[in-house]
């Protein structure tokens, strides 16, 4: 099983999900978004996915469940393929726009949403890369 290199379980899941799951939470969560989440610590440095286990107001950002208030019934993040990242020393713009212009530097990408102050990303079964607007 992989397991991310660079974020601790609590910043992919829910509060919910992790008092239930522990570790075993790592099974809910795609490898290809989990080696692309490693891959843009380590292009761009810090990222905040979730951040409620350290008292942050983020916990949808990862993986949803039915108990989320936000997203679709069909977001990727149901199915544990995609994230809404914050940038702690980049700009959310420029990555995104790295990201569409060098696709190959992160061949998990599949989808990218535009028009958001995050970046969402996702590793959904399209055609590479797609984009969508809020």
């Amino acid at each position: 099983m992989y397991r991310s290199h660079h974020f601790v379980i609590q910043e992919l899941v829910p509060p919910h999900v992790f008092a239930d799951r522990g570790n075993k939470a790592w099974e809910l969560l795609d490898v290809k978004l989990l080696m692309t989440l490693d891959a843009l610590r380590k292009e761009f440095g810090p990222v905040v996915v979730n951040n409620w286990h350290l008292n942050g107001d983020r916990q949808w950002s990862g993986l949803r469940t039915e108990h989320s208030p936000v997203g679709s019934v069909y977001s990727q993040h149901r199915f544990g393929r995609a994230a809404d990242c914050l940038f702690v020393h980049a700009d959310v713009g420029e990555v995104r726009e790295y990201i569409l212009n060098n696709s190959n530097a992160f061949p998990f990408i599949n989808s990218v949403e535009l028009g958001t102050s995050w970046l969402h990303f996702d590793v959904r079964n399209c055609d590479r890369v797609k984009t969508f607007n809020p």
